[in-house]
């Protein structure tokens, strides 16, 4: 019988959690088809770049009959990754489409092994090791990172949690290192630059450190460790420099959402009375000229006053009255940069599923079990237990909680701060436990087995409930249009499988991407066949499941 300790050393434990992740991961690999609608864009981009051998920004194929412009999209890393694994592995005979397929597997199995090791730096072998199995067996997780299913969510996680190690490195070469240590400070930096040409979407991990940052520095104070102050203060400055290098990568690869050659962007930006010059992105400017100047005046007053206040209980109170005039400052001075939560609600009144906002079930699915445990997290902030990673990890919690309230797609971004609080929070408990009667021991002992297990169960069966919406129908109708029509035809079809023909009938569609009212009214008789005539429309695509989305249709 295997003792608990042995199960998890990082031998061990380690190599449990990768094996259950990639596992997890690899069940869709059993389809033939992609998983949704967008990735099918993304993969007749590839194919269609490869064969011309670059990286087009003029996309005919997408969005008839004018055309679809990369540059307005994603940045070209989200296209380039599983090209250049595709190049990596094609000596093995791996095809492009099990690369892109696969592509999501690699880098989400990364992620949660990147987790683990953090973790392990900040906590111990058993927190690191829960915490991670949570994770592995995170269905919002699994959902971004299964094969087939390819989206960019899954880079920001990924490079977040080579951020997150970096720190973790920093922390723990403390007495070895000395003042040498802070150079790990620039794996976080460059981690949040590279992040930007993967996602157009982003800028959640200059948040997440940025808090990192400030609470590391809340817990320095509290905890009366000044000597994390300067730590605190070198993640909000590898923030902005992360920011310089995202800006100038955007000149290379392609802005995000909020570029300056977006409408979004640029509505941003105007808002909020700032130009675009040197920094061609409106996050960017804000972080640059706003978060990280605010952020640093305010390390800057909790030394000051570290020195002067030392009651635990004052010092509450004065974080408090500290917060509530950051708040009002922010509110007083800087009013417009409310404009920035304008992000969510760019889709409001749309009917799409990613964008709507989170129900309980949402929240069941993704997480089980586990959301139940999260707040056990908290147990960790009692007087006599609390470190200084507790608060370095409330940057990730307080804004992932927030974006989980927002939208239903969310839930992927949230599942590291829901995973590490279900973790460490059932590991808290069994401490305690062990202070208590054996009847009390045997039950909590029992939950390490059951929460897990039962969390696995449900992952597992979500897993094997998600299945293609493509068919065999579907792709002899779109090859029919290929093989029967001119290669300049447009095709009207409703939005969500507008990528359908964009791949397999290699014509434009006038509606992908996103919702068009224009092509719901159509389908409800509001615009006629003069409308679609004067777009050049040669085919429409009416199906089952038009009937299936009529209310969307209706809404849209």
């Amino acid at each position: 019988m295997i003792k608990e300790e042995r199960l998890f050393t990082p031998k061990s434990g380690f190599i449990l959690v990768i094996a259950i992740a990639t596992i997890m991961r690899l069940i869709p690999l059993r389809f033939r088809y992609l998983l949704g609608y967008d990735p099918y864009f993304h993969l007749a981009y590839i194919e269609e770049a490869l064969k011309a051998g670059e990286w087009f920004n003029f996309f005919t194929l997408a969005s008839g009959p004018w055309g679809f412009q990369i540059k307005t999209f994603h940045p070209l890393g989200l296209w380039m990754t599983p090209t250049y694994i595709y190049k990596l592995l094609s000596i093995f005979g791996i095809s492009i489409q099990t690369a892109f397929k696969i592509t999501p597997v690699i880098f989400g199995v990364l992620t949660i092994a990147f987790f683990y090791l953090a973790f392990l730096k900040f906590y111990d072998e058993k927190r690191a090791f829960f915490a991670s199995l949570f994770l592995a067996l995170s269905f919002g997780h699994i959902f971004r990172s299964m094969a087939n299913y390819y989206r960019g969510d899954n880079y920001m996680l990924f490079w977040y949690s080579v951020a997150l190690l970096g720190v973790a490195y920093a922390f723990s070469m403390d007495r070895r290192l000395g003042y040498k240590r802070f150079v790990f400070y620039l794996v976080p930096a460059f981690a949040n630059g590279l992040a930007s040409i993967f996602w157009q979407a982003y800028y959640p991990i200059f948040i997440f450190l940025l808090l990192n940052g400030v609470f590391l520095a809340i817990g320095s104070f509290l905890l009366d460790r000044k000597e994390y102050l300067l730590d605190s203060s070198v993640i909000v400055l590898s923030t902005a420099l992360g920011a310089i290098i995202a800006n100038y990568l955007g000149g290379k690869f392609g802005y995000g959402m909020l570029g300056y050659n977006r409408e979004l962007g640029k509505s941003i930006a105007s808002e909020l009375g700032i130009e675009f010059g040197i920094i061609k992105d409106s996050y960017l400017l804000v972080h640059l000229y706003y978060l990280v100047p605010i952020s640093l005046v305010f390390l800057a007053v909790l030394f000051l006053l570290s020195r002067f206040v030392k009651d635990r209980k004052a010092k509450i109170e004065v974080l408090v009255g500290l917060g509530g005039i950051v708040l009002l400052v922010l509110l007083l001075k800087f009013p417009s940069l409310k404009e920035l939560s304008r992000v969510f609600g760019m889709f409001e009144g749309v009917p799409i599923m990613e964008t709507r906002h989170t129900s309980f079930q949402d929240v069941w699915n993704a997480f089980s079990a586990s959301i139940f445990l999260s707040p056990l997290f908290f147990l960790r902030f009692h007087p006599k237990r609390a470190k200084m990673g507790d608060f370095l990890f409330l940057g990730l919690i307080i804004p992932s909680l927030y974006m989980l309230s927002t939208w239903a797609r969310f839930v992927s971004i949230a599942s590291p701060a829901i995973a590490l609080m279900a973790g460490v929070g059932i590991v808290e408990v069994h401490g305690f436990a062990t202070l208590k009667s054996k009847k009390v021991f045997a039950v909590v002992l029992a939950s390490l087995v059951l929460f897990p297990g039962v969390s696995g169960v449900l992952a597992l069966k979500n897993t094997l409930d998600t299945k293609p919406f493509m068919n065999e129908k579907w792709e002899r109708a779109l090859t029919w249009i290929k093989e029967n029509s001119n290669e300049n035809d447009i095709v009207l079809v409703w939005w969500d499988y507008g990528s359908w023909v964009t791949y397999y009938a290699r014509r434009a569609p006038v509606a992908e991407i996103a919702p068009n009212p224009d092509v719901a009214l159509y389908y409800l008789g509001e615009k006629d066949e003069n409308w679609a005539i004067s777009l050049g429309v040669d085919y429409v695509l009416v199906s089952y499941y038009d009937f299936v989305k009529f209310d969307a249709i209706i809404k849209t």
